[in-house]
């Protein structure tokens, strides 16, 4: 992970010369490094995220030194945490850290599961810990007593683990370590992967670079090639004997970096650590449909980002409210995939900080080492940092527009940018958004529960605020009353607290509500399945609560002309008939939308 953070910029055009930028140093790089840049690129320095895109800022253009606020774009090492930023791009999304944890990320793809079971089959079953314990044990005693030849192997991953650590394969539920760290640290089981391809008998994993421009509207971009991490012993399906060869079964580069097994190559094509292209180049050759592996692997990444859209959301409208200055946010994600002898990929987790690091220590002699380039890193996350910068570059629009070009450039010096290869991010979303919009069901959930939330900057809702929502989308009648509401709010909210999710704040979170909403639409819809119970009860509320705002808005225009209309003082008032008590001026006309709604609702409830 990158630890540090700086900011850097290119000023606006009125501030420098049309053929000049600024880049704004991190106060953290030493005058040594600065001068290790020069005016060529040298990865071979760089040991941050933050590193490598201040040397792939120089292969877009070059950059004067200088300090200066407000920037164009801030880069943090780690998360965002900066409150005073009022403008520009940061390459951090609020709480995306908290939203890719393994059991938040557990809980949302669960949640999709749910609504979506065949869509979302990419996700192992998991169970979270300690809460969930009594059912894992309930329900693997129940698998095996259905498949008796069923012999599984599962994986406890810490919640805030990373790099391996704390991570270990059971085979049965009695094998949890439960020592008294399970409460102090959740950890995440899940069904373990035997089956996996293999190369060269080894074991692997992908690690895919993704970027999240944009989060309204949405924008994913996914990197044309990754990094393949390969074991560094032979592969054998798990045995009580072998599940604690962490170099046979655990694929994260941090632990097989120090088997004496761990090939360091100047190849993309052989080592412990190769190009995901590479592989797929070997696969080719064997007859694989390459084409539909990448379809799949798209697939996967757009499913996994509207699964965590909902909570993303939910912590930006708290960091950066709506109505008020604060920069827009971009951010690569690092995508974990295990592709199955079937070729099928499956998703292990998401990585906020992935390693941007393109060297690695080799040791010369005992207790000496040397930073050593890493060609297989440099060639994927190079490209990834420095086509980010491109895409999200602030003067890049400005300079298409107006066209502008220097006198080198009239004597046909070619431009920095057009020097550069082709962009390695391909763009998925909005592109395919057609195939997918139809999975983003708590993302209106989501809407809703922003709306009612009543105070910037908090993302827990209140009694009075679900109290708000439940009246306003007329959800309460005679066989569930507004008591009954307080109770499943009461219900729900206690149990989600008590499961330690975040007590700074009292209240309903995001995922206490989607429960509630989800109990909602099975009381209301009975007769439907669990998608179209959800779907049915977002519409209804969608409309309502448009109705509602259309009532509003007659009412204040009913208001205002009435306020003009009123007679001027020391003139004689309007003569004619008064309009009757309660008399409506204006009245709303329902659309067939809502009253095909209402009829659903009734014959539902």
């Amino acid at each position: 992970m990158d630890g540090r953070c700086g900011s850097w910029a290119w000023p606006k055009e009125e501030e420098m010369p049309p053929s000049q930028a600024v880049l704004i140093l991190p106060l953290m790089l030493t005058p040594a490094k600065l001068n290790s840049y020069g005016e060529k690129p040298n990865t071979a320095t760089t040991d941050s995220s933050l590193d490598l895109a201040l040397t792939c800022a120089h292969t877009i253009r070059q950059f004067p030194f200088g300090r200066r606020l407000p920037c164009d774009i801030y880069w943090h090492g780690v998360s965002f945490h900066d409150n005073n930023i009022f403008s520009g791009q940061v390459n951090k999304f609020p709480g995306m850290m908290e939203t890719v944890r393994k059991i938040t990320l557990s809980r949302a793809m669960r949640t999709m599961q749910d609504l979506f079971p065949l869509e979302y089959n990419f996700y192992p079953r998991s169970w979270i810990l300690p809460e969930e314990l009594p059912l894992f044990v309930a329900e693997v005693r129940m698998l095996k007593d259905r498949n008796p030849s069923w012999k599984p192997t599962f994986i406890v991953k810490p919640d805030g683990g990373c790099q391996g650590d704390g991570i270990y394969l059971i085979k049965d539920p009695s094998d949890i370590r439960l020592t008294g760290s399970i409460q102090s640290r959740p950890a995440v089981v899940q069904e373990y992967i035997c089956k996996p391809l293999l190369v060269d008998k080894l074991k692997f994993d992908i690690r895919l670079y993704v970027l999240l421009k944009s989060l309204e509207p949405l924008e994913i971009y996914i990197a044309k090639d990754g990094l393949s991490r390969f074991c560094t012993e032979p592969y054998q399906e798990p045995t009580l004997k072998n599940l604690h060869q962490v170099f046979m079964h655990l694929t994260n580069y941090s632990l097989n970096i120090h088997s004496g097994n761990f090939i360091h190559s100047d190849s993309v094509n052989t080592g412990s650590k190769r190009t995901f292209s590479s592989i797929l180049c070997r696969l080719s050759s064997r007859g694989a449909d390459v084409k539909k592996l990448w379809s799949d692997i798209i697939s996967l990444v757009i499913k996994t980002i509207i699964a965590l859209t909902p909570e993303l959301k939910v912590y930006y409208q708290s960091d950066i409210p709506a109505g008020k200055p604060g920069p827009t946010c971009f951010q690569i994600l690092g995508f974990d995939i295990l592709l199955m002898k079937n070729l099928k990929p499956i998703l292990l987790e998401v990585n906020a900080n992935p390693s941007m690091r393109i060297e690695h220590e080799q040791e010369l002699s005992p207790g000496v080492f040397e930073n050593v380039p890493s060609p297989v890193d440099e060639e994927v996350k190079v490209a990834v940092i420095r086509d980010t910068l491109r895409l999200v570059d602030p003067q890049k629009k400005k300079r298409k527009d107006t066209q502008c070009q220097s006198a080198e450039q009239e004597a046909g010096e070619e431009l920095p940018e057009a020097a550069l290869p082709s962009l390695c991010l391909k763009q998925v979303f909005p592109k395919y958004a057609k195939q997918f919009s139809y999975l983003r069901l708590v993302d209106r959930v989501a809407a809703l529960f922003i709306r009612f939330l009543g105070v910037k900057g908090t993302t827990k809702l209140g009694p009075t605020g679900f109290r708000t929502f439940i009246r306003n989308c007329k959800l309460s009648n005679s066989n569930f009353s507004m008591a009954a509401v307080d109770i499943l709010y009461i219900d729900i909210t206690r149990r989600w607290n008590s499961m330690g999710i975040d007590h700074k704040e009292s209240g309903m979170c995001l995922q206490a509500f989607v429960e509630a909403f989800f109990c909602l639409a099975q009381r209301k819809y009975k007769s439907l399945p669990l998608h179209d119970q959800v779907a049915s009860l977002i519409e209804l509320c969608e409309c309502r609560l448009a109705a509602l705002r259309g009532k509003r808005l007659v009412w204040g225009c009913g208001l205002a002309q009435r306020h003009r209309a009123l007679p001027a003082a020391g003139t004689a008032p309007c003569t004619g008939p008064a309009p009757p008590r309660g008399h409506q001026v204006f009245r709303l006309q329902k659309t067939s939308q809502l009253r095909a709604l209402m009829c659903r609702d009734r014959t539902g409830s």
